[in-house]
């Protein structure tokens, strides 16, 4: 039976499941004008960062190419870019990406502008105009094919791999087999089981890239002398009773379920195909939500043992727990607790359902823990190179 939920659909064809107007830095000296406008505003959302400068050009690149991304997420209805002038983010570019999506987009540069006090009351204004334009948006029937879910863990613990990732992978699986996207990153969480999730790939050469991207993330660490096999579990995984890298990276593929990855993209890059795909990130949520945002994720799913609060300014973060301590200690951050398949009252398949019901009730309107609390501001970009 084909599912469905309210979204807004833009007129680039994909769907949003927020209607905001986003309100953009390019650049780190640019954040506080970004949050002071969108403060001021209801309807907006800002997105800060501590990038776009004094960096090396393939990290410059990166930047403008994420922020572009993130601007052409359909969740947003219309964007300000906040620009200081001087930046080494290509602001014309990041301007010109998200207008080929037929959305507004505007740019204010505070030095052109005449400062802080300036800047902040043309863009109030600005902004106030394209909340009232959004607002005349209305949601219309979409078919779940429509969803790009994000697929997160993190403060793993042992009844990670054991409930809520395994109920997520059947969620995944789902929404694969019904023709919409999920998008795996994390590649650090992959190491000691890369090759099962490589297994997975269509064909070998798309395992080979899974394969690749590990090897990338490692050389990378070891360039700095340090062996990532031997830095893993994390402190709060250990304390989570998680004893090796490899029992945390078999637990971690299991959001991925039995669906078939069909391609691997780089950091922030948009998929251009449907069903399971693997991109380049870290495991670390402000970079990686920012990743999953700019590829185009209109909800994400964030599976945790202990308790990640984090969510994202402008993209749903749904929180789900197996452990019922958490559950019952962490009420103003935990959405869902799929805690029942460990104490043996519910099925996985049934819990599976149950997370797939809140993933389109999200979708559709319905507000996350994150969002209430509005625990979703510490957000960056990744990169790989020094600050010059």
């Amino acid at each position: 039976m084909t599912m469905s939920f309210l979204g807004y659909r833009r007129t680039d064809g994909r769907v949003g499941t927020r209607n905001y107007v986003g309100v953009l830095a390019t650049v780190a000296c640019a954040n506080e004008v970004a949050l002071g406008i969108a403060n001021q505003v209801r309807g907006t959302m800002a997105f800060t960062h501590q990038q776009g400068c004094c960096q090396t050009p393939p990290d410059l690149a990166r930047v403008t190419r994420t922020l572009a991304g993130l601007g052409c997420n359909p969740n947003l209805a219309a964007v300000i870019l906040v620009s200081l002038g001087c930046e080494g983010t290509d602001v014309a570019s990041v301007a010109a990406a998200i207008a080929a999506t037929g959305k507004p987009v505007e740019v204010l540069a505070i030095q052109e502008s005449g400062g802080l006090a300036k800047t902040l009351a043309k863009g109030t204004l600005l902004a106030q105009k394209l909340v009232m334009d959004a607002s005349r948006i209305e949601r219309v029937e979409c078919p779940e094919s429509d969803l790009v879910l994000g697929l997160k863990c993190g403060s793993s613990d042992t009844t990670s791999g054991l409930a809520p990732n395994p109920a997520l992978g059947l969620a995944v699986e789902r929404l694969t087999a019904a023709g919409g996207t999920a998008v795996m990153g994390e590649v650090t969480e992959f190491i000691g089981a890369e090759h099962i999730l490589a297994a997975q790939a269509k064909d070998e050469a798309t395992g080979r890239r899974i394969l690749d991207l590990v090897e990338r993330m490692e050389n990378r660490a070891k360039a700095i002398g340090v062996d990532m096999r031997g830095g893993q579990p994390t402190p709060g995984n250990i304390k989570g009773g998680l004893t090796t890298i490899e029992e945390k990276s078999l637990g971690a593929i299991a959001k991925a379920g039995r669906a078939i990855v069909q391609d691997v993209y780089e950091y922030g890059e948009r998929p251009s195909v449907k069903g399971l795909v693997v991109m380049d990130s870290p495991g670390r949520e402000p970079e990686l939500l920012t990743g999953m945002a700019a590829a185009g994720c209109n909800v994400i799913v964030f599976t945790t043992g202990r308790g990640a609060p984090q969510g994202f300014p402008f993209v749903p973060v749904l929180k789900v727990t197996g452990n019922r301590n958490t559950w019952e200690t962490l009420v103003d951050h935990m959405d869902l607790s799929v805690h029942e398949v460990i104490d043996g009252s519910e099925s996985m398949p049934t819990a599976a359902g149950r997370l797939y019901d809140a993933i389109l009730g999200v979708a559709g309107g319905v507000t996350t823990k994150a969002e209430v609390s509005g625990y979703f501001k510490a957000m960056d970009i990744y990169v790989t190179g020094p600050v010059i």
